[in-house]
């Protein structure tokens, strides 16, 4: 082999690191609020059961986010800084955790925050079809997830693979990335009304 194409080959591997963990840096460094649609498929641990739902997300840091889940689903996830609230209208209810109490357990909540490195140990996990992939793993043992995988095209985020402490497998697509834009404050709080039925966990 020509010394030249050894020594391409040889810094490849790093060249695909540094790009991966960059793209990710420069999204957490560049975009401050987004907006997004996404597709959400959820497997079983055996793999032989799944369901998907679909919605939109949108987001503004620091720890600022809204998941809103489409019929059949229905449901709403809040994070307002301080707390995340999950609210289903249907049955008129809603419950919320303190937002450092559930961190390690919702992904997209840290990919919201200031720094998704304080959490997990990342680290380049290749790219495949134009999206750069890192992998995340949690710092503490007793973290709500096994793993995650964030593929990023640009500074856009595209996917996310998730793997729960049950073994139960989610992956997020998203389409249609808006950056920097303007979301109304009324978006990224709650207030639970009148008669709902509510458990606020301090």
């Amino acid at each position: 082999m020509k010394p030249f194409l050894t020594a391409v080959l040889a810094i490849a591997p790093w060249v695909a690191q540094a790009d991966a963990l960059e793209q990710l840096l420069r999204f957490q460094r560049e975009i401050q609020s987004a907006r997004m649609q996404f597709v959400q498929t959820v497997t079983s641990p055996d793999g032989k059961k799944a369901r998907s739902n679909k919605g939109q997300f949108e987001f503004q840091r620091p720890n600022r986010f809204r998941f809103d889940y489409a019929a059949p689903q229905n449901q709403t996830l809040i994070g307002d800084g301080k707390k995340v609230w999950m609210i289903d209208p249907d049955l008129n209810q809603a419950s919320s955790r303190p937002l450092d109490a559930v961190l390690s357990s919702t992904p997209v909540a840290l990919l919201a925050g200031a720094s998704l490195g304080d959490a997990f140990k990342l680290k380049n996990d290749g790219e495949q079809d134009g999206i750069a992939w890192v992998a995340a793993t949690p710092k503490q043992t007793d973290a709500g997830i096994q793993s995650l995988r964030i593929g990023l095209r640009g500074r856009e985020l595209a996917l996310l693979e998730i793997v729960d402490g049950l073994g139960q497998r989610s992956r997020l697509v998203f389409a249609g990335f808006e950056a920097n834009v303007s979301i109304a404050a009324e978006r990224l709080r709650f207030t639970p009304s009148a008669g709902m039925d509510v458990i606020d966990t301090p």
